[in-house]
């Protein structure tokens, strides 16, 4: 897994119109150009904001990415909750925990 490069590719679709054109035409074909696990690749594909959440993608791009997949201010949170709920505590990034939680 490399969080740099779904970041990467993230920023490209938030940044390019011309890229996010591309992506929703063929998702698979213009991932296909990246080095991006299985796991990477489908949570873009769906896209799973949740997932891309606990991967420890930071929320500035997350929130420009969902927001061009159609996600609300209200339903961006939601999907970040029940990333935590499903897939467990944040991986990488910034939003790493460390430590112990109750």
């Amino acid at each position: 897994m490399s969080l740099y490069g779904v970041q990467k590719v993230i920023y490209e679709l938030n940044r390019s119109p011309e890229a996010l054109r591309r992506f929703r035409s063929a998702p698979g074909e213009y991932l296909s150009a990246h080095e991006l696990d299985p796991q990477e690749t489908q949570a873009l594909q769906r896209p799973d904001i949740g997932l891309l959440y606990v991967l420890g993608v930071n929320g500035q791009l997350l929130m420009h990415f969902a927001a061009a997949a159609g996600y609300d201010w209200n339903a961006y949170l939601e999907a970040m909750r029940t990333g935590l709920r499903e897939h467990g505590p944040v991986r990488a990034g910034i939003y790493k925990a460390v430590g112990e939680h109750p």
